[in-house]
């Protein structure tokens, strides 16, 4: 819900959820690590059947990469792959036909991500059969012993990697904070209703402006 109606909408639902205990306040990490959640072609390729239309996160969260080597902090990127048969994603993989673009034999540029978000040398990679980045994966113990105290969480999708990586982090531990126009969703009403159950319950919101302006502090 958009205009004068719909931000009278979420007012009133914060204040609700405040007097009900919601909207709690997280110390801000002084080490996070940015989580580049599957941003890859599968999502910005109009001519992929789970094209999502997200191409304008792309510059911002390269951008925030960036940001994070300079100030010598972790980058992280994440990438969904199974078998041939599928068998390695479980019920997941029943769940979401549209994963088999990510199974072996499929078209390997699905998984690939854009040029300008290339892993660099320095950053880390994993590959992931469930949602959270954190499930059946090293990624907590990793982040534990570099020293990380949280997560910047960015990339696809809203409604279900990045809130599902989100709520792991909080859970590991690692204080998440999701930079809420650096991740997309092919759905405006899941990606705005995610960002504020993620908001009030699991997580800090940043811009990618007030991101990258807290972790230029960091440096």
């Amino acid at each position: 819900m958009t205009g004068p109606r719909g931000a009278a909408a979420r007012e009133a639902a914060t204040a609700d959820h405040t007097r009900a205990g919601f909207f709690g306040e997280l110390a801000p990490p002084r080490r996070p690590a940015l989580l580049v959640v599957d941003l890859v072609n599968a999502y910005l390729d109009p001519l992929s059947p789970l094209y999502a239309g997200d191409e304008d996160i792309v510059d911002r969260v390269a951008g925030l990469a960036e940001t994070t080597r300079s100030a010598g902090l972790p980058v992280v990127f994440t990438y969904v792959g199974y078998r041939s048969d599928g068998r390695d994603g479980g019920l997941f993989y029943r769940k979401v036909p549209a994963l088999e673009l990510f199974a072996e034999g499929a078209d390997p540029r699905h998984g690939e991500p854009p040029e300008p978000l290339r892993p660099r040398p320095e950053d880390i990679t994993l590959t992931k059969q469930y949602p959270s980045a954190f499930f059946g994966t090293a990624l907590a113990s990793t982040l534990h012993a570099l020293g990380s105290d949280g997560a910047v969480v960015t990339g696809t999708s809203t409604s279900g990697c990045v809130r599902a990586t989100a709520v792991d982090a909080l859970c590991h531990g690692l204080s998440p904070v999701v930079v809420t126009d650096a991740v997309g969703d092919r759905d405006p009403g899941a990606h705005q209703a995610n960002l504020f159950d993620l908001g009030a319950k699991y997580a800090e919101l940043l811009t990618t402006r007030e991101a990258t302006e807290w972790l230029e502090g960091l440096r």
